[in-house]
């Protein structure tokens, strides 16, 4: 897997510890196992775990008015979910869904605030990682305007090859099973445009899609079309 910042700045909360911090984590909490579909946090409860993922990719929901729900966020391994509720004592904003096989520790808060005040190092790269997360939503609700469609899906794809994918020859595979109306939740975009969108990248030979799956045959021209100047990594 591609792990390690992205463009917005999503460095796994592990990879932001100390030596000693980093171990000291690590003797924190529960670790669970998830299948596809399993719910680790559900929306409007008042449990305050945080969790840490190890393996797989989960998907951030949250309800609409009615019974609809929208795409939020997408978080892969090394990356914390349950962060916020953990840190006060607010009901959960968001749902969080396994999409696939997922690896994760479970941190009650009774566990995690003692091991942040012994270690403070720790705290504030929590902070940060909470920062960063409304850095990138303020970020993504300025491109969403500025920028048509395509150049949106773009970014969501080139973001997800460099998080989640798995390098091929000649390709990259995105990791994460996502329908079109996902991506276009995640793009703010109509499920229709999306398609169109999905098809014009397909029809330039930057990627293949087939059965929830998509592999970016050419992320540097992806980039380009992204209006992102990022060297691939």
């Amino acid at each position: 897997m591609m792990h390690g910042s992205n463009m917005y700045g999503r460095a796994p909360f592990l990879d932001t510890l100390t030596d000693g911090a980093r171990t000291a984590f690590a003797l924190l909490g529960t670790r669970s196992t998830f299948a596809v579909g399993d719910v680790l946090i559900s929306e409007g409860d008042r449990a305050q775990e945080l969790m840490l993922l190890h393996q797989g990719v989960v998907k951030v929901t949250g309800r609409l008015d009615g019974d609809g729900a929208a795409l939020m966020d997408i978080r892969v391994e090394g990356e914390v979910v349950g962060e916020v509720a953990a840190m006060d004592f607010g009901p959960r904003s968001a749902t969080v869904t396994a999409c696939g096989a997922v690896v994760a520790t479970v941190v009650p808060r009774c566990e995690l605030l003692p091991f942040l005040r012994a270690n403070p190092e720790a705290e504030l790269a929590l902070k940060r990682v909470i920062g960063s997360r409304l850095r990138r939503s303020d970020r993504w609700r300025l491109d969403f305007g500025r920028h048509p469609v395509l150049v949106r899906l773009a970014r969501v794809l080139v973001e997800l090859a460099l998080a989640q994918g798995k390098p091929g020859r000649n390709s990259v595979r995105i990791e994460v099973n996502l329908s079109q109306s996902e991506f276009a939740a995640l793009a703010g975009a109509k499920t229709d445009t999306v398609q169109k969108m999905l098809r014009r990248l397909r029809e330039d030979g930057l990627i293949t899609t087939g059965e929830r799956r998509t592999q970016v045959r050419d992320l540097a021209r992806l980039q380009e079309v992204a209006l992102l100047s990022m060297p691939v990594t």
